[in-house]
């Protein structure tokens, strides 16, 4: 077989690797690993409201969001249904 150099050999190998691996992987992270704007902007996310009139206009933006959804989906559902039953 190889000798004590292979062995001083593979034995440095097997612990200079994984700690070279820690410090390729554990280096500039902030520059290597970083997708730019891939997390919104203070205007792009959501501002939670703490006033109460602010609280109800959101409120309302929601219901009439829901409602106008629930007015497409039910359209579309008597559409369909019109058109199985011209079928």
């Amino acid at each position: 077989m190889g000798g004590p150099n292979l062995e001083i050999f593979k034995f440095g190998l097997y612990i200079m690797f994984p700690i070279g691996f820690m410090y390729y992987f554990g280096t500039n992270l902030d520059r290597r690993f970083s997708v730019p704007d891939f997390w919104p902007s203070p205007n792009q996310s959501h501002k939670i409201p703490f006033e109460r009139d602010e609280i109800e206009a959101e409120l309302l933006r929601l219901q009439k969001q829901r409602l106008d959804r629930r007015a497409r989906r039910l359209e579309q559902e008597a559409k369909a249904k019109k058109d199985v039953v011209q079928d």
